[in-house]
This record gives structure tokens, sequence and C-alpha cells, in this order.
């Protein structure tokens, strides 16, 4: 069933493209979602018609999403926490522990968009990738240390 997008959706393609996707899918999820419309003369027509202003907002995100990646590659982050035998962490580093170090050098992002393959449990260095927009990734540098005896945090 062909349909055409009214919004990215990240498995599926960008907003205004027409994508054939099962029928299920379409009926059940994508249209009373209203994150597509079926194919069909008018909707055709309005996709013409919008063409622009839907290619200026994706121009608009894709420039959004490049300069908070520029801001994110290469960035180290340094996160503490207490450790046991063979540095083992008490705990775990997780999304959350992330994105409040990224918070405290200046940079906000959303802990969903963090793809950590699964959470943190030694001390060392980790590259940990950051979505930042429609197939825009960026990576930064994780060091996780031994926090001192003496830290209260």
């Amino acid at each position: 069933m062909e349909i055409i997008l009214k919004e990215t959706i990240e498995t599926l393609g960008q907003e205004g493209e027409i994508v054939n996707v099962k029928p299920g899918y379409a009926r059940n999820f994508l249209i009373p979602q209203q994150k597509a419309v079926l194919k069909d003369k008018a909707s055709l027509t309005r996709l013409e018609k919008e063409k622009q202003a839907i290619a200026a907002k994706l121009a608009a995100q894709k420039n959004q999403a490049d300069g908070l990646a520029a801001q994110l590659e290469g960035k180290v982050i340094i996160i503490s926490k207490r450790v046991g035998d063979e540095n083992r962490l008490f705990g775990s580093v997780t999304n959350n522990d992330v994105t409040s170090a990224l918070d405290e050098a200046g940079v906000t992002v959303d802990k969903k968009f963090i793809l950590l393959p699964d959470n943190i449990k030694t001390t060392g260095e980790y590259k940990v990738a950051i979505k930042t927009g429609y197939q825009t990734t960026a990576h930064i540098l994780v060091q996780v240390v031994p926090k001192a005896v003496g830290d209260a945090k």
C-alpha cells in the first residue's frame, strides 16, 4: 500500500516521501496516528503544493542536527563512579549519567538519543554514539574513572 508520510519516521523515511508499507501497518497505525495519508490524486496535489515548505523544514532540521553533531563530535566527558574489585563499578553508567555529564559541559541532549549498546560496568574509555537528527550521528568519548574516596558526590 502506497502512502505519503506527513512526518519523518526513522524506519520509513522523511516527511513528504511516498513509501510502500503493509496495508495493516498503514490502516492500523500510520493513518489513525496521522503520520501518513493514502496516496491518491488529492493528496498528491497537496504534496506538490507543500513541497517547498517541507524542503525548507527538512533543511532547517538538517542544519540543526549538523550543528549539534559538530558541537558534540570529539567531546570527551569524564564520569567518576565508585569502584570495587577489578575496576568494576558499583552500579553502572547509563544514559542518564551521560546526559547529566553533557549538561554540565553545556550541551543539552535528550537521554533517548544516546545510543549505549549496554550499560557501562567497568572503568575505561568508551566511544558513545549520540543521534542528533534523521540519519545524523555524533560520537563522544566517555571516560569512566574511579571516584576519589573523599568525594561526597
